[in-house]
């Protein structure tokens, strides 16, 4: 997809919402999924990494009580979860065998929907010291007690 589309979807429309739920309730805490990657300089090469970037850069100038910026990487599926991208499943499908081990070997880059959603859950309901939270991040939050 070309940057200007790109830029609508994950820029214009982000921002439209949470500019509008800031002014509502500027007492709730937002919560963004980016990505590993996203380029918080706004100057890399890489398109949506830049994109993102200034998402993120501009939901944390928001009046929101708090907002997070989550950075996965690889999400594995669990519980039943399926993509409804026929490619994600596929590899999905093919690298459940050895997520562990992949898991194990990559621990900076992996995490679950179950560790995922604990962290946000954990995050809204205590805070974190950090904006921007990583797969080491999501991970610690997600195991946070309740």
């Amino acid at each position: 997809m070309d940057e200007a589309k790109y830029k609508h979807l994950t820029y214009d429309l982000t921002l439209a919402a949470a500019t509008i739920l800031a002014r509502l309730n500027p007492q709730m805490t937002f919560i963004y999924i980016s990505g590993a990657g996203t380029d918080s300089t706004e100057c890399g090469r890489i398109m949506w990494a830049r994109v993102k970037g200034k998402t993120e850069n501009d939901l944390l100038k928001l009046l929101f009580r708090a907002a997070y910026m989550f950075r996965p990487g690889f999400i594995q599926p669990l519980h039943g979860i399926r993509s409804k991208t026929k490619l994600y499943q596929f590899f999905y499908t093919a690298l459940n065998p050895i997520l562990p081990l992949l898991k194990s070997a990559f621990p900076k880059s992996i995490t679950t929907t179950e560790e995922l959603g604990r962290a946000m859950l954990n995050v809204v309901k205590h805070g974190d010291p950090k904006p921007i939270l990583e797969v080491p991040d999501i991970i610690r939050a997600a195991s946070a007690a309740s």
